[in-house]
Protein backbone atom coordinates (compact mmCIF):
# COMPACT_ATOMS: atom_id res chain seq x y z
CA UNK A 1 0.00 0.00 0.00
CA UNK A 2 3.04 2.62 0.92
CA UNK A 3 4.55 1.88 -2.57
CA UNK A 4 1.20 2.58 -4.10
CA UNK A 5 0.58 5.52 -2.57
CA UNK A 6 4.25 6.42 -3.15
CA UNK A 7 3.70 6.25 -6.55
CA UNK A 8 0.45 7.86 -6.86
CA UNK A 9 2.44 10.86 -5.44
CA UNK A 10 5.20 10.67 -7.89
CA UNK A 11 3.18 10.63 -10.50
CA UNK A 12 0.78 13.05 -9.89
CA UNK A 13 3.41 15.83 -8.58
CA UNK A 14 5.70 15.20 -11.94
CA UNK A 15 2.33 15.58 -14.01
CA UNK A 16 0.73 18.49 -12.60
CA UNK A 17 4.38 20.18 -12.67
CA UNK A 18 5.05 19.45 -16.22
CA UNK A 19 0.82 19.72 -17.65
CA UNK A 20 1.02 22.95 -15.71
CA UNK A 21 3.64 24.41 -17.44
CA UNK A 22 2.19 23.70 -20.73
CA UNK A 23 4.77 22.05 -22.28
CA UNK A 24 6.50 19.22 -23.98
CA UNK A 25 8.82 16.62 -22.75
CA UNK A 26 12.41 17.08 -23.55
CA UNK A 27 15.89 16.27 -22.78
CA UNK A 28 17.18 17.91 -19.53
CA UNK A 29 20.60 18.81 -19.24
CA UNK A 30 22.01 18.00 -15.45
CA UNK A 31 25.04 18.73 -13.56
CA UNK A 32 25.07 17.24 -10.05
CA UNK A 33 28.13 17.05 -7.67
CA UNK A 34 28.88 14.09 -5.89
CA UNK A 35 27.01 14.48 -2.15
CA UNK A 36 23.34 14.16 -4.07
CA UNK A 37 24.40 11.67 -7.13
CA UNK A 38 23.32 8.42 -5.22
CA UNK A 39 19.86 9.95 -4.49
CA UNK A 40 19.87 11.44 -7.84
CA UNK A 41 20.31 7.88 -9.55
CA UNK A 42 17.58 6.94 -8.34
CA UNK A 43 15.21 8.95 -8.23
CA UNK A 44 15.96 10.62 -11.65
CA UNK A 45 14.94 7.52 -14.08
CA UNK A 46 11.67 7.41 -11.27
CA UNK A 47 11.36 11.56 -13.03
CA UNK A 48 12.01 10.66 -16.48
CA UNK A 49 9.56 7.92 -16.64
CA UNK A 50 6.62 9.36 -15.25
CA UNK A 51 7.01 12.56 -17.40
CA UNK A 52 8.72 11.07 -20.62
CA UNK A 53 11.35 13.76 -19.71
CA UNK A 54 14.65 12.13 -20.85
CA UNK A 55 18.18 13.39 -18.32
CA UNK A 56 21.46 13.83 -19.94
CA UNK A 57 23.96 13.83 -16.94
CA UNK A 58 27.04 15.52 -15.95
CA UNK A 59 28.89 14.80 -12.81
CA UNK A 60 31.15 17.26 -10.91
CA UNK A 61 32.14 18.25 -7.69
CA UNK A 62 30.53 22.10 -6.51
CA UNK A 63 34.10 23.65 -6.66
CA UNK A 64 37.66 23.66 -6.98
CA UNK A 65 39.73 23.77 -9.90
CA UNK A 66 39.34 20.57 -11.99
CA UNK A 67 37.34 20.66 -15.65
CA UNK A 68 34.71 18.74 -14.11
CA UNK A 69 34.06 21.25 -11.33
CA UNK A 70 30.26 22.67 -11.83
CA UNK A 71 31.28 26.65 -12.06
CA UNK A 72 34.19 25.65 -14.61
CA UNK A 73 31.66 23.67 -16.75
CA UNK A 74 29.02 26.53 -16.74
CA UNK A 75 32.09 29.12 -17.58
CA UNK A 76 32.44 26.82 -20.51
CA UNK A 77 29.79 26.74 -21.98
CA UNK A 78 28.35 23.51 -21.48
CA UNK A 79 24.57 23.28 -21.41
CA UNK A 80 22.63 23.10 -17.93
CA UNK A 81 18.60 23.05 -17.28
CA UNK A 82 19.44 22.30 -13.79
CA UNK A 83 22.20 21.96 -10.99
CA UNK A 84 22.66 19.99 -8.02
CA UNK A 85 25.22 21.09 -5.85
CA UNK A 86 26.50 22.67 -2.17
CA UNK A 87 24.47 25.31 -1.03
CA UNK A 88 27.17 28.11 -0.73
CA UNK A 89 28.72 27.39 -3.88
CA UNK A 90 24.92 27.87 -5.28
CA UNK A 91 24.54 30.79 -3.75
CA UNK A 92 27.66 32.02 -5.50
CA UNK A 93 26.81 31.33 -8.56
CA UNK A 94 23.31 32.96 -8.08
CA UNK A 95 25.86 36.26 -6.75
CA UNK A 96 27.42 36.17 -10.15
CA UNK A 97 24.57 35.94 -12.51
CA UNK A 98 24.72 32.32 -13.35
CA UNK A 99 21.69 30.73 -11.70
CA UNK A 100 18.35 32.50 -11.82
CA UNK A 101 17.42 34.11 -8.89
CA UNK A 102 14.52 32.64 -6.81
CA UNK A 103 14.83 28.93 -8.46
CA UNK A 104 16.79 27.83 -5.91
CA UNK A 105 15.34 24.39 -4.34
CA UNK A 106 16.80 22.91 -0.85
CA UNK A 107 17.53 18.73 -1.43
CA UNK A 108 19.59 17.49 1.74
CA UNK A 109 22.02 17.54 4.47
CA UNK A 110 25.10 16.11 4.15
CA UNK A 111 27.72 14.60 6.77
CA UNK A 112 30.93 13.72 7.44
CA UNK A 113 32.00 10.81 7.80
CA UNK A 114 35.04 8.01 7.63
CA UNK A 115 35.72 4.77 5.72
CA UNK A 116 38.79 2.16 6.11
CA UNK A 117 39.12 -0.59 3.85
CA UNK A 118 37.28 -4.01 3.33
CA UNK A 119 38.47 -6.35 5.92
CA UNK A 120 40.65 -4.27 8.51
CA UNK A 121 39.53 -3.25 11.84
CA UNK A 122 37.21 -0.57 12.29
CA UNK A 123 38.75 2.67 15.01
CA UNK A 124 37.14 4.12 17.10
CA UNK A 125 36.09 7.92 16.01
CA UNK A 126 32.99 7.85 18.26
CA UNK A 127 34.27 10.57 21.00
CA UNK A 128 36.59 13.51 19.71
CA UNK A 129 39.35 11.84 21.50
CA UNK A 130 38.83 9.03 19.76
CA UNK A 131 39.01 10.28 16.32
CA UNK A 132 41.99 12.57 17.12
CA UNK A 133 43.99 9.33 18.72
CA UNK A 134 43.07 7.43 15.37
CA UNK A 135 44.13 9.98 13.35
CA UNK A 136 47.25 10.69 14.83
CA UNK A 137 48.36 6.52 14.98
CA UNK A 138 47.17 6.11 10.57
CA UNK A 139 49.77 6.19 8.58
CA UNK A 140 47.96 8.13 5.74
CA UNK A 141 44.79 10.04 5.67
CA UNK A 142 43.03 11.17 2.29
CA UNK A 143 40.03 13.65 1.88
CA UNK A 144 37.63 15.22 -0.37
CA UNK A 145 38.71 18.14 -3.02
CA UNK A 146 35.15 19.34 -2.10
CA UNK A 147 33.35 21.17 0.61
CA UNK A 148 33.86 18.39 3.11
CA UNK A 149 37.69 17.97 2.55
CA UNK A 150 37.72 22.04 2.74
CA UNK A 151 36.57 21.71 5.95
CA UNK A 152 38.57 18.85 7.37
CA UNK A 153 41.55 20.32 5.88
CA UNK A 154 41.07 24.06 6.72
CA UNK A 155 39.28 23.32 10.22
CA UNK A 156 39.08 19.93 11.98
CA UNK A 157 42.58 19.19 12.29
CA UNK A 158 43.15 22.28 14.15
CA UNK A 159 39.90 21.90 16.26
CA UNK A 160 41.73 18.59 17.12
CA UNK A 161 45.24 20.32 18.04
CA UNK A 162 46.85 17.89 15.28
CA UNK A 163 47.22 20.02 12.24
CA UNK A 164 51.24 19.91 12.62
CA UNK A 165 51.57 16.30 13.01
CA UNK A 166 49.16 15.29 10.47
CA UNK A 167 49.35 17.82 7.76
CA UNK A 168 52.67 15.67 6.04
CA UNK A 169 50.37 12.36 5.58
CA UNK A 170 47.20 13.71 4.69
CA UNK A 171 45.88 15.07 1.59
CA UNK A 172 43.18 16.16 -0.53
CA UNK A 173 41.55 13.55 -3.43
CA UNK A 174 40.83 15.36 -6.66
CA UNK A 175 37.93 14.30 -8.94
CA UNK A 176 37.43 10.60 -8.25
CA UNK A 177 36.10 9.38 -4.52
CA UNK A 178 38.03 9.00 -1.35
CA UNK A 179 36.91 5.65 -1.36
CA UNK A 180 38.63 4.34 -3.97
CA UNK A 181 41.76 5.35 -2.61
CA UNK A 182 41.15 3.78 0.28
CA UNK A 183 39.78 0.43 -0.88
CA UNK A 184 42.94 -0.41 -2.93
CA UNK A 185 45.16 0.76 -0.14
CA UNK A 186 46.60 3.84 -1.34
CA UNK A 187 45.50 5.44 2.01
CA UNK A 188 44.46 3.82 5.65
CA UNK A 189 41.70 6.34 6.36
CA UNK A 190 39.73 8.26 4.39
CA UNK A 191 36.73 11.12 4.85
CA UNK A 192 34.02 12.35 2.46
CA UNK A 193 30.54 12.86 3.11
CA UNK A 194 28.46 9.66 4.39
CA UNK A 195 26.93 9.82 1.15
CA UNK A 196 29.65 9.71 -1.14
CA UNK A 197 31.80 6.99 1.00
CA UNK A 198 28.86 4.25 0.93
CA UNK A 199 28.06 3.30 -2.93
CA UNK A 200 32.03 2.63 -3.39
CA UNK A 201 33.03 -1.49 -2.82
CA UNK A 202 36.28 -2.32 -1.01
CA UNK A 203 35.74 0.37 1.63
CA UNK A 204 34.10 -0.29 4.91
CA UNK A 205 32.06 2.47 6.56
CA UNK A 206 33.16 3.35 9.69
CA UNK A 207 30.59 6.02 10.85
CA UNK A 208 30.29 9.74 11.38
CA UNK A 209 32.32 12.41 13.01
CA UNK A 210 31.35 13.21 16.48
CA UNK A 211 28.38 15.89 16.37
CA UNK A 212 30.59 18.22 17.99
CA UNK A 213 32.78 18.49 14.86
CA UNK A 214 30.22 17.46 12.48
CA UNK A 215 30.41 20.12 9.44
CA UNK A 216 26.71 19.38 8.27
CA UNK A 217 26.69 20.11 4.36
CA UNK A 218 23.07 21.79 2.52
CA UNK A 219 22.65 20.48 -0.82
CA UNK A 220 20.59 22.66 -2.97
CA UNK A 221 19.79 22.80 -6.33
CA UNK A 222 18.93 25.73 -9.14
CA UNK A 223 18.20 26.64 -12.72
CA UNK A 224 21.32 28.09 -14.61
CA UNK A 225 20.46 31.61 -16.51
CA UNK A 226 19.73 30.60 -20.60
CA UNK A 227 18.43 27.24 -19.65
CA UNK A 228 15.95 26.02 -22.69
CA UNK A 229 14.15 24.03 -20.43
CA UNK A 230 13.37 25.65 -17.30
CA UNK A 231 10.02 24.98 -16.46
CA UNK A 232 10.53 21.03 -17.25
CA UNK A 233 13.38 21.54 -15.24
CA UNK A 234 11.73 23.00 -11.80
CA UNK A 235 9.74 19.97 -12.42
CA UNK A 236 12.27 17.84 -11.55
CA UNK A 237 13.97 20.17 -8.71
CA UNK A 238 10.38 19.80 -6.97
CA UNK A 239 10.50 16.42 -6.89
CA UNK A 240 13.43 15.77 -5.95
CA UNK A 241 12.93 17.74 -2.70
CA UNK A 242 8.86 16.25 -2.39
CA UNK A 243 7.91 14.67 1.34
CA UNK A 244 7.18 11.01 -0.90
CA UNK A 245 10.73 10.68 -2.30
CA UNK A 246 12.65 11.22 1.30
CA UNK A 247 13.10 7.28 2.84
CA UNK A 248 15.30 7.18 -0.69
CA UNK A 249 17.07 10.13 -0.15
CA UNK A 250 17.95 9.04 3.73
CA UNK A 251 18.87 5.58 2.37
CA UNK A 252 21.69 6.89 0.63
CA UNK A 253 23.27 8.67 3.57
CA UNK A 254 21.93 11.93 3.48
CA UNK A 255 19.68 13.49 6.31
CA UNK A 256 15.77 15.48 5.02
CA UNK A 257 16.05 19.01 5.48
CA UNK A 258 13.61 19.39 7.65
CA UNK A 259 15.24 16.33 9.83
CA UNK A 260 16.55 17.33 13.69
Amino acid sequence: MKNLLLKLFTAALVVTSVAAANVRAAELHVMTSGGFTAAYKVLGPRFASATGNTLDTALGPSMGKSPEAIPNRLDRGEPADAVIMVGYALDDLIRKGRIVPGSRVELADSRIGMVVREGTAKPDIGTVEALRQTLLHAKSIAYSDSASGVYIERELFKKLGIEEQVTSKAKMIPRIPVASVVANGAYEVGFQQVSELLPVKGATFVGKIPDSLQSVTRFAAGIPVGAQHPDQAKALLDFLASPGVQPEVRSTGLDSVDAH
